[in-house]
This record gives C-alpha cells, structure tokens and sequence, in this order.
C-alpha cells in the first residue's frame, strides 16, 4: 500500500500535527537537481512526543489514536522514502514539537510525483482557517514563500477561508511553482 502522490503524505503527516495541538506548521520542500536530491520537512509547535512514543511512531502497529489499531501515516511516508533511496528522520521535543524529515533521491523511478501541492495547501486553510501555515518550496537557488501569517494580516477582516481568498492562495502556489520549475 503507497500513496500516489508525496502531497498525500505532507497532508497526512500535516493532520498529525493539527491533532497534537499546533498552532504553527511549516511545510519546507527543497529540491535539489544538482545533488539529486528532494527533502520534505514539515516542523510544527504541538505537544511534541516522549521518548517512548517517537520509539514506536514508525511501527505501523502503533497509533495514538483511539478509532483504529493502526497508524499508517508515518511508515508508509518512511516506506517512500526508503523505497527512493532517502531516509525519514523524526525529532521531537515534549512542548516544543515535531519536525519530520523526507529524503528522497529526486530521479529515483520509484519516487511518487509531488501532486498537487496548491490544492493540499488550499485543503488545509479552508479546513483550519485558526491555523498559521508557512509553505517554503525551494527548486535549487529559487524560492518561494506562502505565510498564512502574513496574508491574515493583509486581509485584516476577511477570513483566509473566503472562496477568493483560497483560489487566490491556489493560483499563488502555482503560479510560483511554476516559476521556480523554470517555468516549464
């Protein structure tokens, strides 16, 4: 079992932090044609986890979840990576939060595509508007920033989960990757 696109697993990955508390998540994607290379990192603010819990959080028999037995979200990211040739490396801090750490080699046959990462961000501010999102995509020395932070406080009263508001955010990502990928 994989998922077919990488922004499926930045979504899943992104839903454990929601659900461990985060105010703050940030999605950092770099790619890196010269070495070959593609990280993924998403680092939030949550409760972060013991020593105990981030032992087990890569056994798919795991889950902190009381609705089901399993939790598939981390292993099946770590499998993808493994599968590519990169690893998946998980830091956390009780209180301070969670950093979770794809590397993936980038031309690797078995490395999924990216997917769509402007509806993923768009799914994620429409459904946590309370939320602050910082989604940073490097394509080597070009770079792209969206910060939900910085678009509240432009917008002042319109909530960032207006309709215009997310198909400009969907438009914005877009059009930026696109920019960075050379325009191609």
């Amino acid at each position: 079992m994989t998922m077919k696109e990488l922004s499926l697993h930045v979504l899943d990955i992104v839903q454990n932090s929601i659900s461990a508390g985060a105010s703050l998540i940030e999605i950092k994607i770099c790619e890196d044609i010269k070495n070959d290379l593609m990280i993924i990192e998403i680092k939030d603010n949550g409760r972060g986890m013991d020593e105990h819990t981030l032992e087990k959080v890569k056994d798919p028999f795991f889950t902190t979840r009381t609705t089901r037995k399993v939790g598939l979200g981390i292993p099946l990211f770590e499998q993808a990576a493994k599968c590519c040739g990169g690893q998946l490396d998980i830091y956390s801090r009780i209180g301070v939060g969670t950093s979770i750490r794809a590397s993936f080699i980038r031309s690797h046959i078995d490395r999924p595509p990216l997917g769509s990462m402007a509806d993923t961000m768009v799914l994620l501010v429409a459904a946590n508007p309370e939320l602050d999102f910082i989604y940073r995509h490097r394509v080597d020395d070009r770079e792209f920033v969206l910060d939900t932070r910085e678009i509240k406080r432009t917008l002042q009263d319109v909530p960032v989960s207006n309709p215009m508001v997310l198909d400009w955010i969907k438009t914005f990502v877009e059009d930026n990757l696109e920019q960075i990928n050379g325009g191609a």
